[in-house]
This record gives structure tokens, sequence and C-alpha cells, in this order.
């Protein structure tokens, strides 16, 4: 098997290859890694691993403004995260391609980045700035009968969309533009649906993207008739914040 070792940036939430990822980085750990990032030359990818966490936090007790002041104060790349990182990230995530990093006045980082391709977290390596990982790189087989599925899944998605969308009361895509290659169909609706954390990380680790179809063809259909049900949901229920802190 493949593997590499990249910087590893830990979220409250999940990335899919091919989906967008806009940073806010205040934490001095991740803008250690950012500053690394920097001096990649211009022609080679500024590639960092994003695994969700399962138990933990983006931010370490010690960062200013966070409310527990009593705390005992936690120190370094694994402030947070326990004595094991290991155990505190989902086993699957993705790598990130960091198109754009511009550093602002106070220190702090804004970073737009891409996922790529999936990887599963062999080894976690807390002993420089921040954190490292050792990761196995997750080919995407496509199963049985994807096409079909990613038919039905972007089926299921305008629907899901149209309900969202007078939930709101307001307009939403009709999803028109939607591509048709079914890893595509399949990465673009677990990132666009309102699932939480649990959802789409099962979802980012199915086992190939028929599975995924299938999955998401059956929570499409779930949302889609508790939404029917809830017609006046407001709009703050129904969003995420587009940008993750850390």
């Amino acid at each position: 098997m493949t593997t590499v070792r990249l910087p590893l940036f830990p979220l409250n939430s999940v990335l899919f290859p091919g989906l967008v990822l806009p940073l806010n980085i205040f934490e001095e750990r991740y803008r250690a890694m950012m500053r690394d990032l920097l001096k990649t030359p211009e022609d080679e990818p500024r590639r960092f691993a994003v695994v969700a966490i399962r138990d933990g936090h983006e931010v370490a007790a010690t960062s200013p403004g966070m409310p527990d002041q009593t705390a005992v104060p936690q120190r370094g790349p694994a402030a947070g995260f326990g004595d094991d990182p290991l155990k505190a990230f989902h086993a699957v995530g993705c790598i990130a391609d960091a198109a754009t990093v511009r550093e602002r006045a106070d220190g702090s980082f804004e970073a737009l980045a891409t996922g790529t391709i999936r990887v599963r977290l062999v080894s976690v390596d807390a002993s420089g700035p921040y954190l490292t990982a050792e990761l196995e790189e997750l080919p995407e087989d496509p199963g049985e009968e994807a096409g079909a599925l990613a038919e039905g899944v972007l089926r299921a998605f305008r629907q899901y969309q149209k309900r969202l969308a007078g939930a709101r009361e307001r307009s939403l895509s009709t999803g028109a533009d939607l591509p048709d290659e079914p890893a595509v169909v399949s990465y673009l609706v677990a990132a666009a649906a309102m699932l939480d954390v649990p959802a789409k990380q099962r979802l980012l680790q199915a086992p190939d993207t028929a599975s995924r179809l299938r999955e998401e063809l059956t929570l499409l259909r779930a949302e889609t008739a508790i939404i029917r049900n809830l017609p006046s949901l407001p709009a703050s229920e129904l969003t995420r914040g587009p940008t993750s802190l850390n």
C-alpha cells in the first residue's frame, strides 16, 4: 500500500475529495503548519491531511478567549486530543491541497484548500510543532451499478433541494448543472446534504462509490420526508457556517 507522511489538520467537520475548504487559522500549532506550507515550491502542491475529530477539541484550552480559565493548561501539537491522538480522530480523512494561503498582519492565516484523495490514518506523530501523520491512500472503487445509482441520487437530491427551498421560503439551485460522474456526485451530495459529522464520516469511508450512493439515497429520502413535515424550519436550522475556525 502507498503511504505518505503529511501535516495533520483535525476539524469538527468532514472534507470530501473535490470539495473546497475555507480555513481561518489562528492557533499557533496551525500557524506553524501554514508557515511551513508556504515554504513549498510554487510548482508543488501544498498538501496536508484533514481528519474529523472523534474526541477532542479544535482549539486548545490555552487559546485566547477560551472560557475555562481554571483548566489545566494544555500545550503542544496534541493539546486537546488526549494521550493518544490517533484515538481522537476518525480513521479515514482526506488530503487537502492549499491553493491559497494568506498571512494576516496579526500572524493568523486565511487558507483555501481543495480535497483531493481519501486516506486512512495509520499513525500520528506529536513530536513537532504540529501533528503529522502516516497515511495510506485509498483508491476509489466504483462498485456495482454506480451509474444508475448516481442518477437516482441526483433525482433525490433535487427533490431534497426543493423541500429545503420551501422550508427556507427562498429559492435554491435546482441542481440542473450537477455533474453526472458517479464518484463526483457521491462526494458533492455528501458535502451538500444537511447531515451531522457521523453521517458524513460514514459516507466518506464507504467501501466504494456505489455503497456511498446507496446510503445517500436512503438518507436523502428520509431527510426529504422530515423536511416535508416541518415546512417552517428557520433558515438558521438549515445552514452551516462556511468557514472552519482554527
